[in-house]
């Protein structure tokens, strides 16, 4: 089944538009521009927006419990308080500040800093303990250089993988048994075995043909299916639990790079998507794209600490 009707929600040009999430206390959209160094927000209903500069390139950013955000940045994890995540300013994670890092109330502090050279934060996402589960991989996307680890809400960290190259979709099956995760450069989409915090058994669930684009950011529906965004394949596409390519939603940008159900009854699929690299980028490249009741997510559990 193929699905064309897609609405523009968020006109942007967002460098690489990234990490879609819906935030559902607040009722409203988070998602991010990599290369801009911006956590976005967007509430559907009222159409109020707001941008936050973290100073760092930001790879993931999602709600906490009680309010503010978390972070995965270019040197590691940090915290946003209640209040912080909307301010509209910097007030960001730079080398200077307090000797706890802390801006105080709403501001930011870091919760595991890890400065390696070359290295920046990807797509992260929160298990259903409230973990959160963030991934690394190096500017030049060399094989290996990239990370998968585990961040407990105390700030303990655990490196589930160590040879990744591009660290992208992670998601959970609807009763917490799978966990789904991606690694851009393999055209894999993989399914581990889940206990509740490690992985084992890791397979493959489908591969992405060439000349179908890469395999990017993820989500997985109430029905346990994983939806997937083709970068340079112009395309979400809809994979059942065995595998089995079953819906295709076609994009009139190259570069789709992330996907999330939101709305008050989760029903809308919301798509950030890219400009970066295109010589003559689509009117729409960067923009936050919906498809009006594509199907029915899952509610997404908040970072714990």
């Amino acid at each position: 089944m193929t699905y064309a009707s897609y609405e523009v929600a968020v006109l942007a040009e967002a460098a690489l538009g990234e990490g879609p999430t819906w935030d559902a206390d607040a009722q409203r959209l988070i998602w991010i521009d990599i290369l801009g160094s911006r956590v976005h927000t967007y509430d559907p209903v009222s159409g109020r927006r707001t941008v936050m500069v973290t100073e760092q390139h930001v790879g993931a950013a999602k709600p906490r419990v009680g309010g503010g955000l978390v972070v995965n940045l270019r040197d590691g994890v940090g915290l946003y308080g209640p209040g912080g995540e909307s301010s509209g300013a910097s007030g960001a994670p730079g080398d200077s500040g307090g000797p706890d890092g802390s801006g105080g109330p709403g501001g930011f502090r870091w919760l595991r800093r890890e400065v390696v050279p070359g290295r920046r934060a990807n797509d992260a996402a929160v298990a259903p303990d409230g973990a959160l589960w963030a991934g690394t991989m190096r500017y030049d996307e060399a094989p290996g250089g990239g990370t998968l680890s585990r961040v407990a809400p105390d700030g303990t960290v655990e490196t589930v993988l160590d040879d990744v190259a591009v660290s992208n979709g992670t998601g959970w099956s609807p009763d917490g048994r799978l966990m789904y995760y991606i690694d851009s450069p393999t055209r894999r989409i993989d399914v581990f075995d889940f206990d509740g915090q490690r992985v084992g058994g890791r397979r493959e669930l489908a591969v992405i043909e060439e000349g179908d684009g890469f395999p990017d950011g993820l989500t997985v529906d109430a029905d346990g299916c994983v939806w997937v965004a083709l970068w340079d394949g112009g395309a979400v596409r809809r994979y059942t639990p065995d595998g089995k390519l079953d819906r295709v939603v076609e994009l009139p940008v190259p570069r789709p790079t992330a996907c999330a159900f939101g709305g008050a009854d989760l029903t809308d699929l919301y798509i950030t998507t890219a400009r970066t690299g295109l010589e003559e980028p689509h009117p729409l490249a960067g923009s936050v794209l919906v498809v009006p009741g594509a199907g029915k997510g899952l509610p997404q559990p908040a970072f714990a600490g």
